[in-house]
């Protein structure tokens, strides 16, 4: 590899699960860093490489582009077999990993999208707040039919970690928050708990997502 992957992300943010993946991987990359929807000019450098302004968004070694974090972190779970960070093709947990990375991507994270800014979507200022309340809603939701169909051991495919278990780990930080996160989804909440207290992540959190008073809501 004549270079390192670099990536684009901010802390704590949905290129956290990535970083947090390439930590565990134990491979060097370049970042970044700038939330491109606080500071014009972290927009405006990612915007070189991917239009919608977006993070997490990777430069691979032979110049490719990747962005969306599911698709990122499946990538590199296959592309670095040695850290196991995914079931194997053949596995029988394959089709279930699929299913859930795909899940969080689209039917969770997708909504912060509208929940981060209602304006996107709002006729009209006084809705803005019921867009808020219901994507927040909707959020919970997700989680709790994610819940009650998973069956986790250790975590969430059983007993080995994998990108899956950091990608819900990272989300389930986000609005409406932890607590409600264990509310609503009490099977996975002891595998993101097992997740954060990780030693090998423990220097990571520390700076990219401190576990700061009243983190979880």
């Amino acid at each position: 590899m004549d270079k390192p992957i670099t990536i684009y992300g901010a802390i704590a943010s949905g290129s956290l699960p990535i970083e947090a993946a390439l930590t565990l991987i134990g491979l060097p990359y370049d970042l970044i860093d700038g939330a491109p929807w606080v500071s014009a000019k972290a927009a405006a450098a990612v915007a070189k490489i991917n239009p919608m302004r977006q993070v997490p968004t990777l430069v691979l070694p032979g110049g490719e582009v990747m962005t969306e974090s599911a698709a990122i972190l499946i990538w590199l779970a296959d592309r670095y077999p040695q850290a196991h960070l995914a079931p194997q093709l053949l596995s029988r947990r394959r089709p279930a990993f699929l299913r859930w990375m795909s899940f969080v991507s689209s039917s969770i994270y997708a909504l912060y999208w509208v929940k981060d800014d209602p304006s996107r979507l709002a006729a009209d200022k006084a809705h803005e707040p019921v867009i808020v309340e219901r994507s927040l809603a909707r959020i919970t939701d997700c989680w709790r039919m994610m819940d009650a169909q998973v069956d986790p051991g250790r975590y969430l495919l059983g007993d080995d970690l994998s990108v899956l278990d950091l990608y819900v780990t990272v989300v389930s930080r986000f609005r409406p928050r932890r607590k409600t996160f264990y509310a609503a989804a009490p099977r996975m909440a002891d595998v993101v708990r097992r997740v954060d207290a990780d030693p090998r992540l423990a220097g990571f959190w520390a700076e990219r997502f401190p576990f700061k008073k009243d983190w979880e809501g």
